[in-house]
């Protein structure tokens, strides 16, 4: 008996790993493929047409030609890179840019951003449509504001498919001005309360949230944040009126690019003890002398979300304890001033990278005995899977995905032998600074901690809970009936 024909879906996202990644968003859209592929489900995945996304291209094909593609000239090519199957918006005048795919030199928003992922969104809805001869998606995967715009340019093309929208982070909304409607080609009705109409402006997200047929997002801790006045970010009451519709979805990781026992940037261990070499090398790549207690990790955006503020402030509790931290990361530029200061400050206990580095960021979680995650909100977070994969003991404020993820190290779950990490109440320094004397006294007790340890690496973070959750949510939207637009 024959197996099934694999079902068509078009994925749409700013970012995809191992092309183009800024955080999580990138790791997810380039991993959901192959967890769905052994689901039935072939998915493509349209992205824009950045630099590094074409400098990987070899001998693309035309899929679809774009004279005037909001006011550009732009084609779609098709292409196969890295196990996956993409399409490219290639439009350089929206894309053909160095740097970050969101932002310029000085590190502020690209003033057409707008432009540039309507466009990605409007290409989606012309594809959709049956723009490429010979395949049909039979549902949108939309992912994050800059996929927003989709499903009303869908309407106006008469395209019927079923949508998906999946939060990664609610607080960004992609907002322009209302006087955008023409140049974005958007139907006067967009510029109103049930479509993308936000407090005066116009929002991507909020029109992909009002447009989709299903919403979801990475965690089910998180969606239920989501319907909170504290984490909707201003969306709750749209959330909340969509409850039916919503669902959480916890997020895995690429067990196979992340695997300790063969990852080719480091030494591969199976056990906590065989971390040691890593650990050692660790120190010496960022000239931090042997310490007493615990190596801790940050690999993180630098932002006021991510609680590193918070950190700065409860750092006395690890460095005073005999512990120490390795940070590499990248973003708001007082802290990286605050954080380098900081390294400056405690010389052989604090070091900082500004920057990011995937292969050092694999050397960092092999070699870490701790990896801190502090965020005052965390939709899901990734970093505390690598962390518990790497046996580096998770140790993240109690939220969203992170809350999901990892199990606090309480009396209770150490006497069960079930404990995989240290989880404290978020928005407090004093809370983080006793999670981090917690950490320093579980790691003087060697036998506690590598046990720890050992549940961290035999905790389950790939997809194989998670890809047949999608794969049923792709199956009920699918088999929705189709109304005409």
């Amino acid at each position: 008996m024959s197996a099934s024909p694999a079902r068509p879906v078009l994925a749409v996202a700013s970012e995809c790993a191992p092309l183009v990644k800024t955080g999580g968003l990138a790791d997810v859209v380039g991993a959901l493929p192959q967890a769905l592929a052994a689901q039935g489900w072939a998915i493509r995945t349209l992205i824009p047409g950045f630099p590094r996304v074409m400098a990987a291209l070899k001998k693309p094909k035309v899929a679809m030609a774009l004279p005037d593609l909001l006011g550009v000239p732009a084609r779609v090519l098709a292409a196969q890179v890295a196990g996956l199957d993409l399409l490219i918006l290639d439009a350089p005048a929206l894309y053909e840019r160095e740097g970050s795919p969101y932002l310029d030199a000085a590190g502020h928003d690209w003033s057409d951003n707008d432009l540039r992922f309507a466009a990605l969104g409007k290409a989606a809805a012309l594809i959709a449509a049956g723009g490429i001869p010979g395949w049909r998606p039979e549902l949108l995967h939309l992912h994050d504001w800059q996929a927003g715009f989709t499903p009303v340019y869908q309407k106006l093309l008469g395209a019927t498919q079923p949508s998906l929208m999946t939060i990664h982070n609610i607080a960004f909304h992609g907002l322009t001005g209302a006087h955008r409607l023409t140049a974005l080609k958007l139907p006067d009705e967009a510029f109103t309360l049930d479509v993308a109409e936000f407090y005066g402006h116009l929002s991507a997200l909020k029109a992909g949230l009002t447009g989709a047929t299903a919403i979801n997002t990475v965690s089910p801790t998180y969606a239920q944040e989501l319907c909170t006045p504290e984490f909707g970010m201003g969306l709750e009451g749209l959330i909340r009126a969509r409850a039916a519709d919503m669902s959480g979805i916890l997020n895995g990781i690429d067990t196979q690019t992340w695997d300790p026992t063969a990852d080719p940037l480091i030494a591969p261990f199976a056990t906590p003890i065989a971390k040691a070499a890593n650990t050692r090398a660790l120190r010496a790549e960022f000239g931090l002398a042997p310490a007493e207690g615990p190596l801790a990790v940050v690999v993180s955006r630098l932002s006021d979300q991510k609680g590193l503020d918070l950190l700065l402030t409860a750092l006395p509790a690890l460095v005073g304890n005999g512990g120490q931290l390795a940070m590499l990361g990248s973003g708001d530029r007082r802290l990286e001033n605050a954080w380098l200061a900081a390294a400056a400050a405690h010389p052989g206990k604090v070091a900082v990278r500004v920057g990011y580095d995937e292969a050092l960021s694999h050397r960092i979680y092999a070699g870490a005995d701790a990896v801190l995650v502090p965020s005052r909100f965390e939709p899901c977070g990734l970093t505390q899977m690598y962390g518990l994969r790497y046996g580096a003991v998770p140790v993240v404020a109690r939220t969203g995905g992170l809350a999901d993820t990892v199990i606090h190290a309480n009396a209770a779950a150490l006497a069960a032998g079930c404990a995989t990490g240290i989880v404290h109440d978020p928005h407090s320094a004093e809370a983080l600074a006793q999670a981090l004397r917690q950490l320093c006294a579980l790691w003087a007790d060697r036998a506690v901690f590598r046990k720890i340890q050992k549940n961290a690496m035999k905790h389950p973070v790939g997809w194989q809970a998670s890809a047949p959750l999608y794969a049923a949510l792709y199956a009920r939207l699918a088999a929705l009936p189709q109304e005409p637009a």
